[in-house]
């Protein structure tokens, strides 16, 4: 029975805040590491480790998607993949996920039920779920998700690690979510592959445990693009990375899209954010786990260069940037 059957409406107001509360959790199988799952004012979690990896990110209606572009199950993927992905970048796996969901009030019920439907489509592909988070009447759609972690007994992999030497590498795949974006710009809805990159990313979660086990000594997941996040590595860590812009696959696909819309490919695979592929330092004589492929390294100094010189223009994306 939907929201209008019982109450005359089919949009959030009809339930208030603690039924759509209900709605949204009945019925849940929680994940393994949940003590108290939703209910209480707060969930309580197992953790065997004894540290907790946590991250955040809030995705806007508006600024991260568009409802005329993704649907709300997209939506719901969408950040719940952002989130898994920081997790996986430290070298842990997600145990559980926190949500907080903004909207207005004439919200229909289905939209809510769709974006939650897509969270735990998500969070499944790496045997997580939601156990807690809030629901609050807002000016437009958001979503905030924070996600907790299990390092496994292992060291995090921080940004910080990156000597002199090492290789970095990356696994997973770039420039497809920025040519999505740059077609759904110009008002068109294919081709399907590329599109769909801008709407739901397909990050390579078991790739950052993967890569803390081979002795990964930094690494980053490209939310905002190649160059700009392996900018961060080299800040953090100290040092100056060279990527070689020849080792980067360039997909046909990107290059005929890029094509068509007059654009440069390449650009797009070094700076284009939110295929949260992953981005690490490995030490020269450690064998790079499957998936992984070099396509840089790391030397003495700072900054970011491509072939030995600085990138001209932007280096990926800034919220806050003119």
């Amino acid at each position: 029975m939907g929201a209008r059957d019982r109450e005359g409406s089919d949009d959030v107001r009809a339930l208030g805040e603690f039924g759509l509360i209900t709605r949204l959790t009945a019925g849940r199988v929680w994940p393994q590491a949940t003590l108290l799952g939703p209910g209480d004012d707060a969930a309580v979690l197992a953790a065997p480790d004894g540290r907790v990896v946590a991250c955040t990110d809030i995705l806007v209606e508006g600024v991260h998607f568009r409802l005329d572009w993704s649907s709300p199950q997209q939506v719901g993927r969408k950040a719940v993949a952002a989130n898994l992905a920081d997790v996986a970048a430290m070298g842990a796996v997600c145990t559980a996920l926190v949500v907080g969901l903004g909207c207005p009030a004439q919200t229909p019920v289905s939209t809510v039920d769709d974006i939650a439907a897509g969270m735990w489509e998500e969070a499944g592909r790496v045997g997580s779920g939601i156990v807690g988070g809030d629901v609050v009447t807002a000016e437009q759609l958001l979503v905030s998700v924070t996600a907790l972690g299990d390092l496994q007994g292992r060291a995090a992999v921080t940004r910080a690690g990156a000597q002199p030497g090492d290789v970095l590498a990356l696994c997973g795949r770039l420039g497809w979510a920025a040519a999505g974006t740059a077609v759904l710009g110009r008002g068109f809805r294919s081709p399907v592959a590329v599109v769909g990159a801008h709407r739901v990313p397909e990050p390579p979660y078991e790739a950052g445990p993967q890569a803390a086990l081979a002795g990964a000594t930094s690494m980053i997941d490209t939310s905002d693009g190649l160059l700009a996040d392996a900018g961060h590595l080299a800040e953090a860590s100290g040092v100056g990375i060279d990527v070689h812009s020849g080792k980067l696959t360039v997909a046909q696909r990107l290059v005929e899209v890029a094509s068509a819309l007059g654009a440069d490919p390449r650009h797009w695979v070094l700076t284009g954010g939110e295929d949260h592929a992953l981005v690490a330092t490995f030490p020269a004589e450690v064998a790079l786990p499957d998936g992984w492929t070099a396509i840089g390294e790391v030397r003495r100094g700072n900054g970011i260069v491509v072939d030995g010189r600085p990138y001209e223009g932007p280096a990926g994306w800034d919220h806050f940037s003119s």
